[in-house]
């Protein structure tokens, strides 16, 4: 087939990272005849510069600062953390950034890639520029899906262009420790970073405008992972940013730096981890009616809602709903039933909860800050709850009161806050701080998403002794509430 010559498939999809595969997956185990497009790494973002990598690097970390606290295993906690084997660590877990097997996977699944940057060409028409020159002609009788996810948004900064920052992705993939670690932004990029690369060697310097990190979560889990970037040496400047910046002279002399507030500091490396923009801007949604650089915007069956004839699909961070691998991947699962089902002519069943709405992403978004401690949640926060006007119950319970918690660490620092809808009787928010909580959050995840009434829940006994015991512990606290603010009722 020459080059000139257009391909048809059943569905087209732009991006091959998590997202782009589970929607290839599907479409093609619906019978559908599927292509997928890369222009970097098959497993994307996620893959080799974020999810993984980064939790490669923290690992080791968490793991040695919960070794040294415990009674009897901390003094056998000697010297530092051997840098070499966990940067050998962090390559194996990207599989030193080489593609291969998941390539393999693609061809079990009987998706074909071609590898170039896919750009929309009209309605249903993509033409991938090929890395030797070449374009390669595609079109879809059913659907297009972008899955091109987002990069790193970097600020308006005098003397950017010299500085050489890094983003995310040298931030995971590199390759020595640096000094001096300067990180502008509170997120969580920022704070998982500061984590990793402290406890690696570098002396880091967090700068953010705000006035806390972490400004998605509850309060209380934010400042507790505060309280331990400090004590683990971690210098936090909030209320005040970067105003200037400028490497000097050869790369030992560092990036210095100037903030609004006056202070003058030097780092041998910034990282800025101040958000993520989508990556629509060379992809030819022009050609379509939208405008390049913009998220996507879509209903709840991830059609992007501004192109007519339902064939667009934006799926993952694109679209801006929940920038989140595994969310993305939900998105990916309920898109690709979607396309399945419009190219088998039958009904969608859009319905809340149902198999093709998106109904998690509103409701029951689960992610876990992976810091000392661990931060879980998922649902509203109070300050969600107080935003939209939603009346709630808010019930909190120290974790360190748990036995479970204390076999983990006879030390241990942590807090759990429920939010019930008191109209329903149902949970509708759960966050978690402190070690080892992210396994706690799949059953929040259940209990919300499921709708499972506090009653039921009294009967769904936690295992002695664990940490999931804080969920009795906060069923009781919410009893004893709720007797204590019914007048003439025994306590």
């Amino acid at each position: 087939m020459s080059e000139k010559e257009t391909r048809t498939y059943d569905v087209v999809v732009i991006g091959a990272g998590p997202v782009g595969e589970n929607v290839a997956d599907r479409t093609s185990a619906a019978g559908l005849s599927t292509v997928i497009v890369e222009s970097e790494l098959v497993g994307g973002e996620c893959s080799y510069w974020a999810c993984e990598p980064s939790k490669a690097l923290l690992r080791p970390a968490l793991l040695y600062r919960e070794a040294a606290r415990f009674p009897g295993v901390g003094s056998a906690v000697t010297g530092r953390l051997d840098v070499p084997a966990v940067l050998k660590h962090r390559d194996r877990m990207v599989a030193d950034w080489n593609d291969r097997d998941q390539v393999d996977w693609l061809d079990s699944a009987q998706v074909d890639l071609i590898r170039g940057h896919g750009r929309l060409a009209g309605p249903r028409q993509v033409t991938v520029h090929t890395p030797e020159g070449g374009a390669v002609r595609l079109a879809a009788r059913h659907a297009v899906a972008v899955c091109t996810g987002t990069s790193a948004a970097l600020p308006p900064l005098p003397g950017l262009d010299t500085v050489r920052p890094w983003t995310s992705r040298e931030a995971t993939a590199a390759g020595d420790v640096p000094r001096r670690l300067a990180i502008l932004g509170a997120g969580v990029v920022a704070v998982e970073m500061a984590t990793a690369w402290q406890a690696l060697g570098a002396r880091v310097t967090l700068i953010a405008r705000e006035s806390r990190l972490l400004g998605r979560v509850e309060a209380f889990a934010a400042d507790l992972v505060a309280e331990r970037l400090r004590e683990a040496g971690v210098e936090l400047r909030f209320g005040t940013t970067i105003t200037a910046a400028e490497r000097a002279g050869g790369p030992d002399d560092g990036v210095h730096l100037t903030l609004a507030d006056g202070t003058r500091l030097v780092a041998d490396e910034l990282l800025l981890a101040t958000g993520r923009a989508p990556r629509t801007a060379d992809l030819g949604i022009e050609t379509v009616g939208l405008t390049p650089g913009r998220w996507l915007d879509t209903d709840d069956t991830f059609t992007v809602t501004a192109v007519d004839g339902a064939w667009l699909y934006a799926v993952g961070d694109v679209n801006h709903r929940a920038l989140l691998t595994h969310q993305g991947k939900y998105q990916a699962r309920i898109a690709g039933a979607v396309i399945a089902t419009r190219a088998r002519g039958a009904t969608l069943d859009t319905g809340k909860w149902g198999p093709h709405a998106g109904t998690a992403d509103l409701e029951a978004v689960p992610q876990v800050v992976f810091t000392d401690p661990e931060i879980a949640a998922v649902g509203l926060t109070t300050e969600d709850a107080a935003r939209t006007g939603r009346v709630v119950d808010v019930v909190d319970y120290d974790i360190g009161r748990v036995a479970g918690a204390i076999q983990h660490d006879p030390g241990y620092r942590g807090r759990a806050r429920v939010l019930i809808d008191p109209q329903r009787g149902v949970i509708v928010g759960a966050t978690f701080a402190g070690a080892g909580v992210a396994e706690l959050l799949h059953s929040a995840t259940i209990a919300i998403t499921g709708e499972v009434p506090i009653d039921r829940l009294w009967h769904a006994v936690p295992a002695f002794p664990t940490i999931s015991e804080v969920w009795l512990r906060l069923l009781e606290t919410y009893r004893d509430q709720q007797n204590s603010a019914a007048p003439g009722e025994a306590g």
